[in-house]
């Protein structure tokens, strides 16, 4: 069996979708995207895909090697990703290939079922306790929201009571019984961070995603002392290298993403690493349908699996929501805010490739907002 094509397709709200056919009419699907940044990695596929087309695709390892390490410049999110839905699609025609789940190929599930949280939003708090009600009738046990909107540098007590008010908010709608997690979404400084985290322990959250910035790293020691929030981070980060550091500093919980951090391949290495330090894995997906079943794939294999993120009514689903392109819903329909183990072959996914086809051919060109201070300087989003 040869590789014979490779096909990319934009689709809306933000995704994109890659299509590797085999001479034997085997079709693997991935989701190599930078939320974005689509076109730069629609064109880094086309680079690599000269290397894959003529080659045999069960040797996964071999290929990821040759695309992360082939070119003399390595790394980066744009290669990264780009690597991430080859590798994805690879995994899907090695499943379908030999009539199994993937999570089979990976050594067996030590799970049943992936416990995943539905993100709620909403700036005021009436707003938020009437998202975090919605998802606790459609039976979630835990749910995420940004902390915080835009924050100057050293909050006010303004600022900083609107992020206190958001957790208890979210708390008494939950109660003890079930979790909520909060996203400084990299928009706090490690100052404010600093004075958030102590303030925020009695609402007793999940997690703390993403307190500072992955450039601010050095911060982040100080940040797992500030108070006993599990702190959680990673979906800028793309290498099981870079995770290193993170964990090392204690951080409880990273965030790798299946369609940035190099696929199911390194996916699972940095659940590895993570083991060794103790730390849980929570898959970053805010995306489409073929990155959150090559997530679950690895989450039914990993005993270190924490919380799956998922993108079905997620606030970014602007023009297509993740099950427009999928054939066949059951393996996304959720009991008790879970999704069961199936042993559908590959992903386990089935697109419809009619409607990604659809989609490509009205494209999109998403861009994340950029923010401003009152004074007009940049603010991060």
């Amino acid at each position: 069996m040869k590789i014979a094509r490779i096909e990319t397709f934009l689709a809306p709200p933000r995704w994109m979708f890659v299509r590797v056919e085999t001479d034997e009419g085997v079709v693997g699907w991935g989701e190599p995207v930078v939320e974005g940044r689509a076109e730069p990695v629609r064109a880094a596929v086309e680079v690599l895909a000269e290397h894959l087309v003529g080659q045999d695709p069960l040797r996964i390892e071999d290929h990821w090697q040759v695309m992360t390490k082939g070119g003399f410049y390595r790394g980066g999110p744009v290669l990264s990703s780009a690597v991430a839905g080859l590798d994805q699609a690879l995994w899907d025609i090695k499943g379908k290939a030999y009539g199994q789940p993937v999570h089979q190929l990976l050594g067996g599930p030590v799970r049943e079922r992936i416990r995943a949280y539905a993100w709620v939003g909403g700036d005021e708090p009436s707003e938020v306790r009437d998202a975090v009600s919605a998802q606790v009738e459609a039976g979630f046990t835990a749910v995420k929201m940004n902390a915080v909107g835009r924050m100057t540098p050293l909050a006010t007590r303004e600022e900083v009571r609107a992020c206190l008010v958001r957790a208890e908010t979210a708390r008494e709608v939950l109660g003890d019984e079930r979790d909520f997690a909060l996203d400084f979404h990299g928009r706090v400084s490690p100052a404010n961070a600093r004075r958030l985290l102590p303030l925020l322990a009695e609402y007793a959250p999940l997690f703390v995603e993403e307190p500072v910035l992955s450039e601010h790293m050095h911060a982040v020691p100080d940040l797992v002392n500030a108070s006993n929030i599990p702190i959680a981070l990673g979906e800028r980060l793309f290498t099981r290298r870079e995770f290193l550091a993170p964990l090392e500093a204690g951080v409880a919980v990273v965030q790798p993403d299946i369609s940035h951090a190099g696929g199911i391949s390194e996916l699972r290495r940095i659940a590895a690493l993570a083991e060794m330090y103790g730390a849980h894995i929570a898959p970053h997906c805010p995306l489409g349908p073929v990155a959150l079943a090559a997530s679950l794939q690895v989450a039914f294999t990993t005993p270190n699996f924490l919380i799956q993120e998922q993108s079905i009514g997620i606030h970014y689903n602007k023009d297509a929501e993740l099950l427009d392109y999928v054939a066949d819903r059951e393996p996304f329909r959720f009991v008790g805010g879970s999704l069961l183990r199936t042993e559908r072959p590959g992903l386990g996914v089935d697109i419809d490739e009619a409607a990604v086809r659809a989609a490509d051919a009205k494209g999109h060109a998403w861009r994340n907002p950029v923010w401003r201070y009152e004074d007009g300087s940049f603010a991060e989003w």
